[in-house]
């Protein structure tokens, strides 16, 4: 689907930049400051950026998906969008969005042409899809919590529970691989594949999980006192987790750094741009971006 450009108007808006704290130990590039890319929008979510370093992120109360390109421009790539929260891009460079409208998990391909992989779990229809984050080596792993929206016209949790899966490479398998979170939300993957982790938002935490061969979960950890929303891996190990603002922490799961966003709640964060050394930030009604010192962990290949 050819993208369609938004007004010139809105193209030409001059940038805010905001101070930020950064501790000297930090991720934040020296003298890098917060900057507002685009307001005009009803509640961002689910950034991710392709190949060349376009970002990708959601406004999900108006059903799209918009490109902010590495040139600076920003555009529509799909709308209505199915309601799309958490998105990531697989190694085959689709897009893989939480389509929550029907509580689906959609592909889409480059052209805006979209495949439903799956909407059940044992014949019934799941929570609503989350987050999402691809395996290097293929299969998907995907949050699955309650949150109830506008837009349904059920009001109960269709599953026993609110759980994370692991969709299998072919797409044939869908196995549950954690049943003991209170909400889980966030998630994300090493670029090895061989560590998961998962925000559990509604206790407050975020633990790691080592990936088996076989892509179950085991050794799970307590990583930090913190739930999340979304949170993203950069090249050294650090893990950012939002909520109020972006805060860092480093593999250890000490608290290295927070970037101040002056909005009501930073949903989630992802890297791009061409070096893959801007932090693009929804959140609430903006999108953000700050340069950092370290570039973001190395895509699903």
């Amino acid at each position: 689907m050819k993208p369609i450009a938004f007004p010139l108007a809105l193209l030409l808006v001059p940038a805010l930049t905001f101070p930020c704290r950064a501790s000297d130990a930090g991720v934040v590039a020296p003298g890098a400051r917060l900057e507002k890319l685009s307001g005009d929008f009803k509640f961002t979510e689910g950034p991710t950026s392709d190949a060349a370093g376009n970002a990708f992120f959601t406004d999900q109360p108006n059903d799209r998906i918009l490109k902010w390109s590495v040139k600076g421009e920003l555009s529509t790539f799909l709308q209505p969008a199915g309601r799309a929260n958490g998105m990531c891009f697989d190694r085959q460079g689709n897009l893989i969005a939480c389509a929550d409208e029907n509580n689906e998990l959609w592909s889409i391909a480059a052209d805006g042409k979209k495949t439903v992989l799956l909407k059940e779990y044992q014949g019934k229809r799941l929570n609503g899809p989350n987050d999402v984050w691809a395996h290097p080596e293929g299969g998907l792993y995907f949050t699955d919590p309650f949150y109830k929206r506008a837009w349904w016209k059920h009001d109960k949790m269709p599953q026993d529970g609110q759980h994370v899966y692991h969709l299998s490479a072919d797409h044939q398998k869908l196995t549950r691989v954690a049943d003991d979170l209170r909400q889980p939300n966030g998630i994300i993957g090493t670029a090895d594949g061989k560590r998961l982790f998962v925000a559990d938002i509604g206790a407050r935490k975020t633990y790691s999980y080592a990936i088996q061969t076989d892509r179950s979960l085991a050794d799970k950890k307590l990583f930090c006192e913190l739930g999340s929303d979304g949170m993203t891996l950069d090249s050294e190990g650090n893990v950012y987790l939002t909520g109020r603002g972006v805060t860092v922490f480093d593999k250890t799961g000490k608290q290295i750094d927070h970037i101040d966003v002056p909005e009501s709640w930073t949903a989630n964060v992802c890297f791009g741009g061409k070096d893959r050394q801007t932090l693009f930030i929804t959140a609430s009604k903006g999108l953000y971006s700050i340069r950092v010192r370290v570039r973001g962990a190395a895509m699903a290949k």
